[in-house]
């Protein structure tokens, strides 16, 4: 029996605390796509994405208007193309991108995921040919995304795939300089990837998942602040059971759209990320949920202890709700997305060191940050460098989503509109680790690693 109390409750959580299903994404499988004619390649995946999307992005609405849910996005993550693209003669994997760009467009998908490539033990040919083509691939198409995981637990750490990354990231800012270097905010480094993440940049469709397959990510951090507002210099104890009370509600809402989607589009239910995912709006911010259990401004002392009950309480919460979790699941902290974050920085109370340090309590990693443009490509390396650690280290998944801001120093700002909002260019140490990162090789796995 549905309590009307409850009803009225979701409907306050959508219509003034900004809660929304963040995105439905299709996962497809590109595995019977490879062949050795590229442009024989290219048709048989455009021909699959917009026979299995076909329908995306209008049962999204559908469901949206029926339930009175907003669902903000539809995407599509497919096989990573270094896998798929191998196969074809070719070296310059740019058309791939181009066909997955125009296979987004006919379904009308916000973006796709899924030119990417997995090297955290090495690199294989296919491997090569896609990092090398990620620059331009990211300039000339407008809805691609693409991902690259350079380590892992069982691993450790390919830091020849770090080195390169670093360069890469470099010259897709500088060829997409005119638009603040936007390719890099669809370009992620991952640590410990996951296969089923719905959330852009960084969805692929991993090769142990289906043919077919839809994952939902939630969102909802004003829900969250409201709630905490009720308990006001209440104990962490109940800090933490409110915040599992409202992401068990917040993911039930979640699992309903996930079934309804999966269901109308007669392909799998994957999973539903648990994922508080910020937007720039005012009162969709995670920064502002810190900041009411008692922190001045984000970044403050104390800000990663809020952060690790944060996203323990989440993830706590929403499993229950779910029969399947998986992606990402946890609290994301992209500082060009979200308003309190925007804030922290220009107060000064966040800066890089903070956020690395966040990074290891949280679900991803320093993400959507803004740094000089003349910042140097080992420097940016060894940023990746440290995130990656810091996932190999605790086995939970790191990455980094950085952009430097061609032509902007510290304390400048670039736009890039929507979702990806706004970012205040933040200093990075003015000291080099070109060395460090010149060493190459591997970075061994951890210890706790060996567990068979």
């Amino acid at each position: 029996m549905i309590n009307p109390f409850e009803i009225l409750e979701t409907v306050q959580m959508i219509e003034k605390q900004k809660l929304d299903i963040r995105t439905i994404t299709m996962g497809i499988s590109l595995l019977d796509c490879c062949h050795s004619d590229m442009d024989i390649a290219c048709q048989k995946i455009y021909d699959k994405i917009t026979y299995y999307a076909e329908d995306l992005v209008r049962v999204g609405e559908e469901i949206s208007l029926e339930y009175g849910i907003p669902i903000i996005n539809k995407r599509i993550a497919v096989t990573p193309i270094s896998l798929i693209a191998a196969s074809a003669d070719e070296t310059d994997y740019v058309k791939f991108a181009q066909t997955l760009d125009r296979a987004a467009n006919t379904v009308g998908v916000n973006f796709i995921g899924g030119f990417s490539a997995l090297v955290h033990k090495g690199y294989t040919k296919g491997d090569i040919n896609l990092i090398e083509s990620i620059p331009e691939a990211l300039d000339i198409t407008e809805k691609v995304c693409s991902s690259v995981n350079v380590a892992t637990t069982k691993s450790g750490i390919n830091m020849d795939a770090v080195k390169q990354m670093g360069e890469v990231i470099r010259e897709t800012a500088q060829l997409t300089a005119d638009r603040d270097g936007l390719g890099c905010a669809k370009l992620v480094v991952f640590a410990n990837a996951p296969e089923d993440n719905p959330f852009m940049a960084g969805a692929f469709h991993g090769v142990g998942e289906p043919e077919c397959a839809i994952n939902v990510g939630i969102s909802g951090p004003g829900t969250v602040k409201t709630a905490l507002e009720s308990v006001k210099g209440e104990s962490f104890d109940v800090v933490s059971e409110t915040i599992k009370k409202t992401a068990f509600k917040i993911t039930r809402m979640g699992q309903l759209v996930a079934n309804e989607a999966a269901k109308r589009l007669d392909v799998p239910f994957g999973i539903v990320d648990l994922s508080l995912a910020p937007t720039p709006d005012v009162g969709d911010s995670v920064a502002r949920i810190l900041e009411e259990m008692g922190i001045e401004s984000c970044g403050a002392p104390g800000t990663t202890a809020a952060l690790a009950l944060l996203n323990d309480a989440v993830k706590k919460g929403g499993i229950m709700a779910s029969s399947h979790v998986g992606g990402l699941s946890g609290a994301f902290i992209p500082v060009s997305e979200d308003e309190g974050m925007i804030e922290a920085v220009n107060k000064g109370s966040l800066n890089l060191q903070k956020l690395e340090a966040m990074t290891c309590v949280c679900s991803v990693g320093l993400d959507m940050i803004a740094i000089p443009g003349n910042t140097s490509a080992q420097t940016i390396s060894a940023i990746i460098a440290d995130e990656a650690a810091i996932g190999v280290i605790n086995n939970k998944t790191t990455a980094v989503r950085i952009i430097p801001a061609p032509g902007k120093k510290a304390g400048d700002k670039v736009e890039f509109g929507g979702l990806l909002g706004r970012a205040p260019v933040m200093d990075v140490s003015k000291f080099a680790s070109d060395e460090f990162v010149s060493r190459g090789g591997r970075i061994p796995a951890p210890v706790h690693s060996f567990k068979n």
